[in-house]
């Protein structure tokens, strides 16, 4: 009972928390580390236990899928240089040079021990980056780099991560044997997240039961994970693999019902699992001070300083020293990938807020050694990694804003200007099979007057917006149309609302009608 209390206390403080960030601007995982540290020293309040493993398997593979189904193939594929760079390169990098701190400052740390500590600090959480800069207009590309790299960085510092620990289980460190497990880690990965997103998509493909369709997402992530990890492979790139397939065939293997179903649906499980990992990372953070013994509060201090600015400034290094140094060398590597401009760099290089991995990994630690003895320092590596995720959300979380609006990185707006293409081509189709089937018995001579009339406007909206000094008149007639078009639904909605509190119909006829109304008023919006 106590853990049902428990969670319905971050539940409600997911929601107090998420709407004062939204009244504040301020972005929500800030808040709701700060919460957790408050909930934190409340005496008596419910606690929640969970294991490490339960942790790490409840979190990590649905936040990525969802990442993973939503990032768009083309700039992926694209930007996979200075994805793989910031995914494998920077990551390793930066374990190495935490270790190094970690290994000289630390009394009595092994290399093992400081390699452990530096893998769990390495990978950033794009999931914080994205909550932080929703509502800020940075460049398309950069928002691509930084997906990628959180969706492809975890694979690289849990192998390397898996790696330390079994070194200082064991007490023997096998780089050999590291290097040969890598290549099948992705490999293995890879493959197996593929096999799992196509045996998903074609499953699906049959079910034609929306609630059934979106119960088989869910087991999606778990499935790829799972698998993977049970055959030595990464589950982190089979999830990514299994994700990015199925984002590619949400459009054509899915009813429109699943897909309306489907998004609110995990857009919902990725917002509770955030809020809910964001407030343990504070919460857990009391919970390892409580336990740490031996050590003053200056010294922990100092080490935490130590280690974050480590992980900070060997980002910082890395990204400016890829974007330049190599093009200054390489003339062809500059023709084949235009450079970021430097404000945009600049973005990619601050952008390295640590988050939810890292706290899934620090709990994971074993608390024993193989032998029974007390995994060495454990506690301590625990805190650092928590103060790393707090000092980058802080000072890193409430400065990107702050150097996005002053450094002004420009938005091509090449999306919008997509989506414009995408909407004039679809208008355009309709309007030419309209007029195929002008002529059928069967289609009403009004009805086909009434639509060409609404597809009209749509393409002269759109043409307008491609080409606004040629078209100057149609994106102001459609703005109009809609408008009326709202007001409209307005007056149905209270209609019908009136109806159902003069007892006329019930609920159900009400929820039927009004979805049909909300389908079409959440397509003006968009439009």
């Amino acid at each position: 009972m106590q853990q049902v209390e428990g969670i319905l206390v971050l539940l409600a403080a997911v929601a107090a928390l998420a709407t004062l960030a939204r009244r504040l601007k301020v972005a929500y995982p800030i808040l709701m580390v700060m919460g957790g540290l408050a909930l934190g020293l409340v005496p008596g309040l419910p606690r929640i236990t969970l294991s490490p493993g339960a942790i790490f398997l409840l979190f990590i593979p649905p936040l990525i899928y969802t990442e993973a189904v939503y990032t768009p193939w083309r700039d992926f594929r694209s930007n996979l240089r200075p994805i793989s760079l910031l995914a494998v390169g920077l990551v390793l990098a930066t374990a190495l040079a935490v270790a190094a701190v970690g290994r000289e400052v630390i009394e009595g740390m092994t290399w093992p021990v400081a390699l452990v500590l530096g893998t769990i600090v390495a990978p950033p959480d794009a999931v914080a980056v994205a909550a932080i800069t929703a509502r800020l207009r940075i460049p398309r590309r950069v928002i691509t780099v930084l997906e990628g790299e959180s969706l492809v960085n975890d694979a690289t510092a849990l192998v390397a991560y898996q790696m330390a620990v079994a070194a200082v289980m064991t007490g023997e460190f096998l780089p050999g044997r590291a290097l040969l497990r890598f290549p099948w880690a992705v490999a293995g990965g890879l493959a197996i997240g593929l096999a799992v997103g196509v045996l998903a998509v074609g499953v699906r493909r049959r079910l034609n039961d929306p609630p059934v369709e979106v119960t088989v997402s869910l087991l999606i992530p778990f499935v790829a994970y799972l698998t993977a990890e049970a055959v030595g492979a990464s589950g982190v790139l089979a999830v990514v693999a299994a994700g990015l397939y199925v984002g590619r065939h949400i459009a054509e293997a899915f009813p429109a019902d699943s897909r309306m179903l489907g998004v609110p649906f995990w857009r919902m499980i990725e917002f509770l699992l955030n809020g809910l990992a964001f407030l343990l990372i504070g919460l857990e953070l009391v919970a390892v001070c409580q336990h740490l013994t031996g050590y003053s509060v200056p010294a922990l201090l100092g080490y935490a300083a130590l280690v974050s600015l480590t992980a900070i400034l060997t980002r910082i290094a890395w990204v400016f020293a890829e974007a330049y140094l190599k093009r200054m060398v390489s003339p062809a590597g500059r023709r084949r990938e235009p450079p970021l401009p430097w404000q945009a760099v600049t973005v990619v290089a601050w952008a390295g807020i640590r988050g939810i991995d890292t706290l899934a990994t620090a709990l994971a630690l074993p608390p024993t050694t193989s032998g029974g003895v007390p995994f060495p320092h454990r506690d301590l590596v625990i805190f650092l990694a928590f103060a790393v995720i707090l000092s980058t959300l802080v000072l890193q979380g409430l400065g990107l804003p702050v150097l996005i609006r002053w450094l002004g990185p420009q938005d091509e707006g090449r999306s919008e200007r997509e989506e414009s293409e995408a909407r004039l081509a679809a208008a355009r189709a309709a309007l030419e099979l309209l007029d195929q089937v002008a002529a059928e018995p069967w289609v009403p001579a009004g009805t086909v007057e009434l639509l060409h009339t609404m597809y009209d406007k749509r393409v002269d909206r759109y043409r307008a917006q491609l080409d606004p000094p040629n078209e100057a008149g149609g994106e102001g007639d459609f703005l109009a149309f809609s408008r009326l078009r709202l007001l409209l639904l307005k007056a149905e909605r209270q209609a019908i609302i009136d109806l159902r509190d003069r007892d006329v119909i019930g609920d159900e006829a009400l929820r039927r009608v009004e979805r049909d109304l909300d389908l079409e008023e959440s397509r003006l919006a968009k439009d």
